[in-house]
């Protein structure tokens, strides 16, 4: 019994030692439309381009939209 209760005090006490974990605590320091320059990037969106980066936002939003799917 007092292993169990041993095991069970140090499984609770585990828990307290975790590190919070705070949302957006890396700091940006470029725009989003900066992006990655690589051969990775879709086509049609250059890196640094801000009108091509809104566009390619406009053109992937249309694809996850129902009403424009053709059934």
């Amino acid at each position: 019994m007092r292993l169990i209760s041993g095991l069970v005090i140090m499984l609770i006490l585990s828990a307290c030692s975790e590190s919070p974990q705070i949302l957006g605590s890396k700091k940006v320091t470029e725009p989003a439309y900066m992006g990655a320059k690589n051969s990775f990037v879709e086509k049609g969106w250059t890196p640094g381009d801000k009108t091509s980066w809104e566009a390619q936002l406009k053109v992937r939003a249309q694809g996850q939209n129902e009403y424009s799917r053709v059934e």
